[in-house]
C-alpha cells in the first residue's frame, strides 16, 4: 500500500482546534493508516551555492498515512483540524523506494 504526506497549511481562517487533534489521530490509528506526523517550526532553505531563499511559511505540519490512492486519503480528511478549519491540505503521494 503507497505511503502519502499530508503537508498542513496555515491558512485557515480559523485557527484550528488543538483539542481536535487526539481524537482525530486516533481514529487514524484505530484504521491502521497512521504512519506518523508533526508540527513543523521555524527552519532555513539551503542550497549549495549559498543563494538564500525563503522557506514556506504556510505548512505548518504534516502526516504520514498509508492508503490505496490518493482519493481514499481524501476520505481521510474529516475531522482533521485543519480542513475542518477551512485550511489548505496538500496530498502527496510518496515515491516507492
Amino acid at each position: 500500500m503507497p505511503d502519502f504526506i499530508l503537508l498542513m497549511h496555515d491558512d485557515a481562517p480559523v485557527k484550528p482546534a488543538a483539542s481536535a487533534w487526539p481524537a482525530y489521530l486516533a481514529g487514524l490509528r484505530q484504521r491502521g493508516v497512521f504512519e506518523g506526523g508533526s508540527a513543523v517550526g521555524d527552519g532555513i532553505c539551503v542550497r549549495k551555492d549559498n543563494a538564500t531563499r525563503p522557506i514556506t511559511q504556510t505548512i505548518g505540519g504534516y502526516l504520514r498515512v498509508t492508503a490505496d490512492t490518493i482519493a481514499d486519503v481524501r476520505d481521510l480528511l474529516p475531522g482533521n483540524p485543519v480542513y475542518e478549519a477551512g485550511g489548505t491540505i496538500e496530498i502527496r503521494e510518496l515515491p516507492i523506494t
